[in-house]
């Protein structure tokens, strides 16, 4: 049996997973994983900044032809 302190730990550790998943799955942690990337990858490069990042991400999505016809 569980004490009442262990399941709200429970609650709020899975309630961060979901977060986490959403943030993911909207694509709003792209930043953060570019971030990890670059430090495993290219460790001697300085990232792009937050700004920079936004702006190359908006130019890659919509740069070119985007439909199927």
């Amino acid at each position: 049996m569980q004490t009442p302190m262990n399941t709200g730990a429970t609650k709020k550790s899975r309630l961060l997973e979901l977060w986490h998943f959403v943030r993911r799955l909207s694509n709003d942690d792209a930043y953060e994983r570019y971030l990890e990337h670059h430090a495993t990858e290219h460790p001697g490069c300085a990232p792009l900044g937050r700004r920079a990042f936004y702006l190359r991400e908006q130019q890659r999505k919509w740069t070119g032809v985007k439909r199927c016809c």
